[in-house]
């Protein structure tokens, strides 16, 4: 940008910065330091989960003030401010975990209303862990503004034994330890090199696969996820993050002319052919919604079924993303697809640039051992599967990346747990038999309320070495850390008295994860008697507070959880008025 005079006329920050009537504003930011020139320039919100809550969040702070840097070398006037973060590992296996998956929605809302009551006209926006990024990314959908994401980066693996070891291995490592496979030193030992630096969990779970989908989709720069958070070349991307944004300012480029049923498609392939976490299929549906764009659950899937799966990372294959990003990052993974013809080349991403003009600067091939060529993949169809049947109507999700094709089918009897205590705590005292499939029941979006993670019941189950032997299905929702067959987001949930509400024990279910089902041995006119004599959802002890208020908000997992009517229904846009 030059050094000429800015035109304000159609930028938010005119209602604070511009006129006479503004001197008492204006008032306020010369006692923040700012000089006349940087209060009528183009203001730039620069916003973070930034906390001391868990590792994934400490670094954001740093990397906030890179991306200030570069605001400022483009002549903007960046704005720092912070939101919420609730971190999933520290949430997870108790009640902690119902604020999840609401504090996505409470990331975004708190985004939009400091963007809105303080004028600013373009977001960066910088996340670390799991519902921080889709939270991050749906606020600046809905604001529609120029907008760059960028992640926080992820942790480095620790070292034990010689062998690489993530926070997942402590989870089944637990399980060891119930079933007298692992001693309290052991335990000790590994929780104490797990995690040695800053940065979000290593492998491909949640807060990693929605990193991949920030570049696919379009709102990050390329290969700007890659990087751990520890690498002081994170900084650089803030920087050329802080750059681009100014760019998109003055070509007036903003969120949803990046964030199309296109660029959506495109990061539901990067999900499917990394073997990414299943929560994906919740959080594209959202970001969806904020665009006013119909794509759900059962859409998401349709593309993760006929993508090649051919990146082999945790929790199903081998690497972490430090090792992706050496093998050269999401760059080289979407150059693959490209190859395939599964990429839509002509979107516009954050640098200004179509995906397709990005792609062809990529210059690295995949390295066959982290990212394999996408004609010679692990598996043909994707890691993760979408799956529909008289037991979910509204459809249901599962991950098979790592999982054998004549695994991925399973038919047994029901063993049904009212929430996830009780069924750790079956798993804890092995009251199970082999070859059941779990059903806990009562943990979706508004039962649970909050759609848990059921990461400390299949660690578990891994971890005392049954997890081949146990189905589990479920209304809430498993972390990207997740492995074995495990069946989330069930449709309608127990609490809309759907299928997953009326079954009893030993009702003999169907997982087929070739062909798409769910489904249960009952007729119709046994469902339907059964859904005749329910006697309402059960009752929780949230009666009051934000998740009383999300409980009562919220939608089915097919639609992402939405908890407002999205830009299907909007009657303005915000930078446009």
């Amino acid at each position: 940008m030059t050094n000429r005079p800015v035109d304000k006329t159609n930028l938010p920050s005119r209602h604070v910065t511009e006129g006479p009537q503004r001197a008492p504003h204006r008032s306020y930011f010369y006692a923040m330091g700012l000089d006349e020139k940087e209060i009528h320039q183009p203001w730039v919100g620069v916003a973070t989960c930034w906390n001391e809550a868990a590792p994934c969040n400490i670094a954001l702070n740093r990397q906030a003030q890179a991306v200030k840097v570069g605001v400022k070398r483009a002549e903007g006037t960046p704005r720092e401010f912070t939101t919420i973060t609730v971190t999933d590992g520290i949430a997870m296996g108790h009640e902690g975990m119902r604020s999840s998956l609401a504090s996505r929605d409470a990331i975004a809302d708190t985004v939009e209303l400091t963007m809105r009551g303080h004028c600013y006209d373009a977001i960066v926006g910088l996340a670390g862990c799991d519902k921080s990024l889709p939270g991050m990314m749906m606020a600046m959908v809905r604001l529609n503004t120029p907008s760059v994401f960028i992640y926080g980066g992820s942790i480095l693996p620790g070292r034990l034994e010689g062998k690489d070891v993530t926070v997942q291995d402590v989870f089944e490592a637990v399980g060891k330890h119930q079933a007298g496979n692992l001693s309290d030193a052991e335990l000790e030992v590994l929780e104490r090199v797990a995690c040695p630096s800053a940065g979000a969990c290593g492998g491909q779970f949640t807060a990693n696969t929605m990193a991949c989908v920030s570049e696919a989709i379009g709102l990050a720069l390329m290969n700007s996820s890659g990087a751990p958070a520890p690498y002081e070349s994170r900084d650089e991307y803030g920087v050329a993050s802080g750059i681009a944004v100014m760019n998109l300012i003055e070509k007036n480029i903003r969120a949803r002319d990046v964030v199309t049923r296109k660029s959506l498609e495109n990061a539901a392939r990067v999900v499917a052919c990394t073997g990414g976490s299943t929560n994906a299929g919740l959080h594209l549906p959202a970001i969806a919604h904020e665009a006013g764009i119909d794509f759900d659950l059962m859409d998401v899937c349709e593309i993760f079924r006929d993508t090649p799966y051919f990146v082999d990372l945790k929790p199903g294959g081998q690497y972490v993303a430090k090792d992706l990003y050496e093998a050269g990052g999401v760059p080289v993974v979407l150059k693959e697809l490209r190859k395939a013809g599964l990429m839509h080349e002509d979107c516009m991403t954050a640098t200004g640039f179509s995906m397709g003009e990005e792609l062809d600067k990529i210059t690295r091939e995949a390295d066959g051992r982290v990212i394999y060529p996408v004609e010679k993949p692990l598996t043909a169809s994707g890691g993760v599967v979408g799956l529909q049947g008289n037991l979910a109507p509204e459809g249901a999700i599962v991950k098979v990346a790592g999982i054998a094709p004549e695994d991925q089918v399973f038919t047994g009897p029901a063993h049904v747990f009212e929430c996830e205590e009780d069924a750790f705590a079956a798993v804890k005292a092995r009251q199970y038999e082999m070859g059941e499939v779990f059903v806990i029941r009562n943990e979706g979006p508004a039962g649970g309320p909050g759609m848990r993670e059921m990461l400390a019941t299949t660690a578990a189950l891994s971890g005392q070495g049954v997890g081949k032997e146990i189905a589990l299905i479920t209304d809430g929702r498993f972390s990207g850390a997740t492995r074995g067959f495990c069946v989330g987001h069930v449709g309608p949930e127990a609490a809309h008295c759907g299928p997953i509400g009326l079954l009893k024990d030993g009702d003999m279910i169907t997982i087929n994860a070739i062909t798409g089902e769910l489904s249960v041995d009952l007729t119709d006119e046994e469902l339907a008697a059964r859904k005749a004599a329910w006697t309402g959802p059960r009752k929780t002890i949230y009666a009051s507070g934000a998740l009383y208020k999300y409980a009562k908000l919220v939608g089915g997992a097919r639609k992402g959880a939405v908890t407002h009517p999205g830009a299907a229904e909007e009657e303005h846009i915000y930078m446009d008025l």
